[in-house]
């Protein structure tokens, strides 16, 4: 077994290297992902990645590391985790490729929208809560005044 240290490169997204020559243990992937070991066993059961066991010990391969750096890229950005395996599942190491590339812009032209609406909201209500927070403290200052 090779190991690889924590602060290696990983795959691109959409592509999963075969070779599983270079392993990494469950605790350094958890570190190089920021996530804790519960997180990525989750991800395990989930059937999201499938890392080789040695007795008790997790192996995570390069393979495995691409898919939890998809992973950890669709959850920051509000993808579900049956969409990031549904990603995923449509890669074919031996074709195009072309229906998964189509399902993810789909996925992400949607997702765009979605978060693009969560902003505008968001700056609504900062927008009000400016608002409401002059309004405020302009009634503090008026009593300060008056009771001075």
């Amino acid at each position: 077994m090779t190991t690889m240290p924590a602060g290696s490169d990983t795959a691109s997204f959409f592509t999963a290297d075969e070779q599983n020559d270079d392993l990494m243990r469950i605790g350094d992937v958890a570190k190089m992902f920021d996530v804790s070991l519960r997180t990525l066993r989750f991800y395990e059961d989930k059937g999201l990645i499938q890392p080789k066991r040695e007795g008790m010990t997790r192996l995570y391969s390069k393979r495995d590391l691409s898919r939890l750096k998809l992973i950890t890229f669709g959850t920051r950005v509000g993808f579900s985790l049956r969409e990031i395996k549904q990603m995923m599942d449509l890669y074919d190491p031996s074709g195009t490729n072309m229906r998964q590339y189509r399902f993810v812009l789909d996925k992400s032209e949607r997702q765009i929208t979605r978060l693009e609406e969560q902003r505008r909201q968001l700056d609504s209500a900062i927008t009000e809560l400016h608002e409401m927070r002059e309004g405020v403290r302009t009634m503090v200052e008026e009593r300060q005044r008056n009771a001075a």
